[in-house]
């Protein structure tokens, strides 16, 4: 069983803790615990914007607070991102993600990641063989 509080490592997990432009994602589970996903807890920045294509990973998210809006830029089509809102990037769909509140987003990843991850140039993660 791997239990992990959040507050624990804030305070003393720095390694888990990885930051960029306006965000912050504390890494709960990585590729090393061997659960065949990843779990993250998200922080995006007030007033930021994000555009991500994860060409490597599958993301699920979980809007636990704030307020914004994905644009899947494939289709033009714009969705509301509030609390119990969940959203699925099933065909590696690259998107604009829109915080007008501060954004906390539980995320899951597949493949997993292995913690130091930080998004490439055009916005994905290195695949797995390349961060291990």
């Amino acid at each position: 069983m791997i239990v992990r509080d959040f507050n624990e490592i804030i305070e003393n997990d720095r390694d888990r803790v990885v930051s960029d432009a306006d965000w912050t994602s504390v890494r709960m589970l990585l590729a090393g615990d061997g659960m065949g996903f990843s779990f993250h807890i998200t922080f995006l920045q007030e007033g930021s914007e994000h555009t991500f294509e994860y060409k490597n990973h599958f993301e699920s998210v979980y809007c636990m607070k704030g307020k914004g809006s994905i644009t899947d830029l494939a289709t033009g089509e714009t969705h509301k991102i509030r609390p119990g809102v969940m959203y699925a990037l099933n065909n590696h769909d690259r998107h604009v993600l829109r915080a007008e509140e501060e954004l906390v987003m539980a995320c899951v990843f597949n493949p997993p990641v292995t913690g130091t991850e930080v998004h490439r140039e055009d916005g994905s993660y290195a695949p797995a063989e390349e961060t291990a």
